[in-house]
């Protein structure tokens, strides 16, 4: 049984046609997964931008110097965290990303203000942010299988109007039982 009753032409035709669109889908492919990803963010949908992991993601911050590992430990520990922190967080892509089958790179911004919970050192500064990083993401099977962020951590600390490192507080001497 013939699908398609195509002439020898018409196939020379269709199938590097079909090669080029499926090519151009899966290098499309991590650009939507990240804009879905990000737009959860902005919708501030911790759980739906976690969607976006694979089970067993790596997200490494270049600032904090280490990774979360697990999709509910990057949920809780980033996203959680930042959408808490600025609860009118804005994350926006700038330029062309870079896009390969399954990874890309890109730079972008991130705004928001510290009203909600405190970033560091006590309370919330109700400060303004702006500051620009880039991220690298591989994917697997679809999900976010490994992202780095790269960004200026004194600059955002700056912004926030934190210390360069928090003042350790000296506890007071302990009383003794015994006098």
């Amino acid at each position: 049984m013939k699908l398609l009753n195509l002439s020898r032409l018409g196939r020379l035709v269709l199938l590097p046609t079909l090669f080029v669109a499926v090519h151009a889908y899966a290098a499309d492919a991590p650009l939507k997964v990240v804009q879905k990803y990000m737009a959860a963010w902005n919708a501030h949908n911790a759980n739906e931008a976690a969607l976006s992991f694979d089970y067993d993601v790596e997200y490494f911050d270049a600032s904090v110097g280490q990774s979360q590992y697990g999709v509910v430990t990057a949920r809780d520990n980033v996203i959680k965290f930042f959408i808490a922190a600025f609860p009118d967080l804005r994350w926006k892509m700038e330029g062309a990303p870079l896009v390969t089958k399954d990874a890309i790179a890109f730079q972008w911004v991130f705004t928001g203000t510290n009203t909600g919970i405190p970033v560091d050192c006590g309370k919330p500064t109700g400060k303004p942010i702006a500051f620009r990083g880039v991220s690298m993401i591989r994917l697997k099977g679809g999900k976010i299988a490994y992202q780095g962020d790269y960004y200026d951590a004194l600059t955002f600390r700056n912004q926030v109007g934190l210390p360069a490192v928090c003042p350790v507080v000296a506890a007071a001497p302990a009383v003794s039982a015994v006098q």
